[in-house]
């Protein structure tokens, strides 16, 4: 919170797995629970996973997904907190080895570095899930302070389908922080 903008300000980062088309529940909860919202997408979930034109009226704020150049004024303020719904194998690994070459993950790196914390709803089918990268991520940035929440519960679906992604679970996750 600064003086200029009296609520938290939540980083959301969107990776690219098919429930991303359901972050505007996300985003409305966040805003509901007193939190003003901004959306940095991974370049692959910015280019169809989600309605960016809807996300972008729903906060009031350009979605990132690019580095901005020297010069250029920052979009956002500094975060207060940062979500990471959903976290895919992909970004999770490669956030535990430290790789920066998206600006999500540059943010996600950053935010250990200056204390902001960081909750996560992993998006990872059984058979990745399964890998020992993965697990051994799971290890580091829990290591690191990054809490993780299960954001499916219920039973599964008639059609073998995982129940429905719960996304207010990080935010509860941000609530213990």
């Amino acid at each position: 919170m600064t003086e200029q903008n009296p609520k938290p300000f939540l980083y959301v980062v969107v990776c690219a797995a098919g429930i991303a088309a359901g972050v505007g529940r996300l985003i409305a909860a966040a805003q509901e629970s007193g939190w003003e919202v901004g959306v940095i997408a991974t370049p692959v979930a910015a280019s169809g996973f989600f309605d960016v034109s809807a996300v972008e009226a729903q906060t009031g704020r350009p979605i990132r997904s690019a580095w901005r150049t020297p010069g250029d004024p920052r979009p956002f303020p500094s975060p207060d907190a940062v979500l990471v719904a959903p976290a895919t194998f992909n970004t999770i690994n490669k956030w535990a080895a430290g790789t920066a070459d998206t600006l999500a993950l540059g943010t996600l790196c950053e935010a250990y570095g200056l204390g902001v914390p960081t909750a996560v709803l992993p998006c990872v089918g059984e058979a990745l899930a399964a890998h020992p990268a993965y697990r051994a991520s799971l290890v580091r940035l829990g290591e690191m302070g990054v809490r993780f929440g299960e954001p499916y519960s219920g039973e599964v679906q008639e059609d073998g389908g995982r129940p429905e992604f719960g996304w207010e679970a990080g935010l509860a996750l941000l609530d213990r922080i």
